[in-house]
């Protein structure tokens, strides 16, 4: 089967500078796709994009600021794109975290719930509009099978995490919300030709908790574990088969391994918590100053 051909569509990736958003990157990029690397280190954003261009033979490479633990950082990324593209027909919310001990973002959320799931649920609805009259076009969220550690779901009563800090527990909860956002998105777009799902990328050697953000036995077991990971280019195959296969146009709100329909916790299919996670993330943006635009339904489109 010939491989998709992307000349003309443009397509955003978080956290490209390195690891699987890197991969992705030259994936799309070598399918003929302007692709944008959204990152938050400028000097590794540009060395990425020398990389793709390197690769691929692509001039069509382009950089964008983003910091997904600071929301005024995602509203600007959001207005350049904007403002640069006239058109997105792909989103692939890559960028993501694990930290030892809780932190918070710019405006004290907890971080691993702020830059794994609030952040990009802040660039995504920033960008749907444009994306919706992209259309058909796609937004790919980049969990992974350890949203299963999440075995209560998604702690409504305590979403920042201010009790006991148990990191794994934290950052499986938070690939839950990846699941979660991509069905309850699915369902809101139905009808308007853009489409949502996730994946989980394999146990992937790459740069990921590598930055000092685990210390002490996490930090060791982290660095063990690489020794028998995928590369980053096998983890990238699934997130580039939501993003360009004719193989999965049109279908929404699934969840993916190996570019096959993988399985989803009893959790992740639960409609009442994708429900209740949209209207509860709403709320924290519009509480902290970032209202999202309204969603234009396939009524309304």
């Amino acid at each position: 089967m010939a491989a998709p051909d992307l000349t003309g569509q443009v397509t955003v990736v978080t956290g490209a500078n390195s690891g699987i958003g890197l991969e992705t990157a030259v994936g799309l990029a070598g399918l003929g796709a302007t692709v944008v690397l959204a990152c938050r280190n400028p000097d590794r954003a540009e060395a990425a994009a020398e990389a793709v261009r390197g690769r691929t033979g692509s001039t069509s490479v382009e950089l964008v600021a983003l910091d997904l633990a600071d929301l005024s950082s995602v509203r600007a990324c959001a207005e350049e794109l904007l403002g640069r593209f006239s058109s997105i027909s792909v989103l692939v919310n890559n960028a993501g975290g694990i930290w030892s001990s809780r932190q918070v973002t710019a405006q004290g959320f907890e971080q691993t719930f702020g830059v794994n799931h609030l952040g990009p649920y802040y660039l995504t609805r920033l960008l749907l509009e444009r994306l919706q009259s992209s259309a058909p076009s796609r937004i790919v969220n980049v969990s992974s099978v350890g949203h299963h550690m999440a075995a209560f779901g998604v702690r409504f009563e305590d979403l920042q995490t201010t009790g006991a800090y148990v990191s794994l527990e934290v950052y499986g909860r938070t690939k839950l919300a990846n699941i979660l956002f991509a069905r309850e998105l699915a369902h809101r777009l139905e009808g308007t030709a853009v489409t949502a799902n996730a994946c989980h990328p394999g146990a992937v050697r790459s740069g990921f908790g590598m930055d000092g953000d685990l210390g002490g036995i996490q930090g060791l077991g982290n660095r063990v574990v690489r020794l028998f990971e995928i590369s980053a280019e096998s983890g990238a195959r699934t997130s580039v088969y939501l993003a360009s296969s004719p193989d999965v146009a049109g279908r929404s709100g699934g969840y993916y391994v190996r570019c096959k329909p993988g399985h989803m916790s009893r959790q992740a299919r639960s409609a009442e918590a994708a429900q209740r996670l949209w209207e509860v993330s709403e709320q924290l943006l519009a509480e902290a100053g970032f209202a999202p635009p309204p969603l234009l339904t396939a009524a309304g489109a």
